[in-house]
């Protein structure tokens, strides 16, 4: 695990700036703790820093050839590097070293462009190749690991783990993407390809980009997408089920390859307790396993995870989080890069840093919610679906549209009476509903906290058209087109890069078996109903982890990784709310309506309404604006 950055020329061969190289490169510093190195040559440098996992002797990057015509930095870990090191020898291809660094090199002389097919694991890379005059970069199917990019006005291509890692060779500000600033305030993250910065942009999970001297930069390439339209398994659900079982026990063995302790979170939900169960199984020593635990027991999920370690007798560590913390918002949204609101990024953190007290490398449970159907809202929208399949769309307008638009927002309302959401729901198409299911501030609400200028230099764009291209790719089936939506949306955007961040700061590597792209194609050719079954989500992975998990792990209703939030606006972190959010740093931005801005507080201070997910962004978002130095027209 660790950050990569470069430069590269598209127009000449013009000398690296090394000053500039370096300014990048200590941008990403906390990426890799264990040492740094850079590699440069006319019209090309990259630089990386290493956490160091695999072969800690001999894995120092850049890493090039004997004849130093190919140059690869690397950021991530390649599971089956062994398997590939042994095909690649036979072949003919010489190894120096035990990293799986190496094996990437290799496959490039063996096989190219095509090599990036052969790669299990997660990971972004960069490889020059001084005889074809290209750099190649690439990221994992999955989006597990990060990549940024950006063509200069000088004719450099720049690219870095982290939005950090490229704008700091740049001593000036940059243009605010406001097409990004709606997404974030429609969604709390800004999705891929977009960044908080114009002309920034992140190379999308499962692409690729070849960028070559003396032509136009390429727009990226997709060479791998989740396939639901593959022919359905024939396995019986007895079948599947022992089947799924195997396959996560193996996925989770070659999780654990490394030269470094191995830990395991454990937040005693099923996925989590599952992948340290079956740690647990192939471990010569029980596995560290680590919780973030909170006081208010509607959100605190130890008891269940204790009960996971007691039963594996696992090396249990718990801590804290409570609204004190929130001392860390500043440093969070440093490293972010960019505004980031799921609240769960501080959980998050916290555990990633006792975990990183105890091991290098630690296991998560993410993924299973993507694979699996386990987020409830699925519930709610196939119920929609029902009906929505039954009467035309703009029958369902005047149905049921319209009245949504009336019906009073009644949060205190007992949840027959909250019918609001369902209404305008219905009069939408499927991917409409599924955006709605995600929105943490509706499309009026967004628009009337805009300030005219905004709104203006908008010129109509929403946050939906984002959802929109997504969806181009989606399957038939109603559940699967749901879980297509957030592999590409909630998971690559919101989910990995909450990870990746929080984990990186405190110089911690996080692997997720759920999400090894063998078990991904395999789940997607599963009947979708063995998955969501009578409203229960996830119903082929509890059957297969019966023999495993006790039944309070298995079947208690499902709780998410959140922290009481709203209660915290309204109680402790109150007075801080209202500093920021109402303070001269974002009023006097021209980006907000500083009416809109002191009704959201008030209503939410007063318990009229919870607002506590868009407050929270407003908190993220001037967090970011101190930090940031940004060009804006007033």
């Amino acid at each position: 695990m660790c950050g990569i950055v470069g430069l590269f020329d598209l127009r000449a061969t013009r000398p690296v700036d090394a000053a500039r190289l370096a300014r990048m490169n200590a941008a990403q510093s906390h990426r890799g703790p264990d040492g740094s190195g850079q590699q440069m040559a006319p019209g090309m440098g990259l630089a990386h820093r290493r956490l160091a996992i695999i072969d800690l002797e001999g894995g120092h990057q850049p890493l090039g050839n004997e004849s130093g015509s190919l140059w690869l930095v690397f950021n991530g870990e390649i599971y089956n590097f062994q398997e590939l090191t042994r095909e690649l020898r036979a072949l003919g291809h010489p190894f120096r070293t035990r990293s799986d660094t190496e094996v990437i090199l290799r496959a490039w002389e063996a096989w190219g462009v095509e090599s990036v097919h052969r790669l299990r694991g997660m990971f972004a890379f960069a490889l020059w190749d001084q005889h074809a005059g290209t750099l190649f970069l690439a990221r994992d199917r999955l989006g597990m690991k990060p990549l940024y990019y950006t063509e200069h006005a000088d004719g450099w291509l720049g690219f870095a783990s982290e939005l950090g890692g490229v704008t700091a060779e740049e001593n000036k500000p940059r243009p605010l993407s406001l097409e990004a600033m709606e997404c974030y305030f429609a969604l709390g993250y800004v999705p891929d390809p977009l960044t908080i910065h114009a002309n920034i942009h992140k190379l999308p999970p499962g692409s690729h980009l070849l960028a070559r001297r003396g032509a136009p930069l390429p727009s990226p390439s997709r060479y791998w997408d989740v396939d639901f339209s593959r022919p359905r398994s024939t396995l019986s659900r007895a079948e599947a089920a022992r089947e799924l079982l195997e396959r996560l026990q193996e996925s989770v063995k070659i999780h654990t390859i490394a030269d470094v302790p191995v830990a395991t979170f454990l937040s005693g939900g099923i996925d989590s307790s599952a992948v340290a169960a079956l740690m647990a199984q192939n471990a010569p020593l029980p596995p560290e396993a680590c919780t973030v635990s909170f006081a208010d027991p509607r959100h605190d999920e130890t008891p269940y995870a204790a009960l996971v370690a007691a039963r594996y007798a696992l090396r249990h560590h718990v801590t804290r989080a409570d609204p004190a913390r929130f001392d860390l918002l500043d440093r969070m949204a440093r490293h972010y890069g960019e505004p980031f609101a799921d609240p769960s990024a501080l959980p998050t953190w916290l555990v990633c840093a006792l975990t990183r007290e105890h091991a290098k490398v630690v296991l998560s449970g993410d993924g299973g919610d993507e694979n699996l159907a386990g987020y409830g809202r699925y519930r709610g929208l196939m119920a929609e679906e029902t009906i929505r399949s039954r009467l035309p769309l703009g029958v369902r307008r005047v149905l049921f549209g319209l009245p949504g638009r009336w019906y009073p927002k009644l949060d205190r309302a007992p949840r027959w009476l909250r019918a609001r959401s369902t209404l305008r729901s219905l009069g939408r198409d499927w991917v409409g509903a599924a955006f709605q299911a995600v929105e943490i501030l509706p499309r009026d609400l967004r628009s009337a906290l805009f300030s005219a200028r905004v709104r203006r230099e908008l010129q109509g764009f929403e946050a939906e058209t984002i959802w929109r291209r997504y969806a181009e790719g989606a399957p038939d089936h109603p559940l699967s087109r749901l879980q297509y939506l957030d592999f590409k949306g909630f998971l690559a955007g919101r989910v990995l890069v909450k990870v990746d961040r929080a984990s990186m700061a405190c110089g911690l590597e996080v692997r997720a078996p759920l999400l090894d792209y063998p078990l991904v194609e395999w789940l997607a050719t599963l009947p979708p109903e063995w998955k969501l079954h009578r409203g229960s989500g996830k119903d082929l992975l509890k059957q297969a982890l019966r023999p495993l998990l006790p039944e309070e792990i298995l079947f208690r209703p499902k709780q998410g990784f959140n922290m009481p939030l709203a209660q915290w606006l309204r109680g402790p972190l109150a007075s801080r709310l209202q500093n920021r959010i109402l303070g001269e740093s974002l009023a006097d931005s021209g980006l907000f309506e500083p009416k809109i801005l002191k009704m959201l507080v008030e209503r939410h201070l007063n318990g009229q309404q919870d607002f506590s997910a868009p407050l929270w962004a407003l908190l993220m978002f001037e967090s970011f604006m101190r930090q940031t130095t940004y060009a804006t027209d007033d």
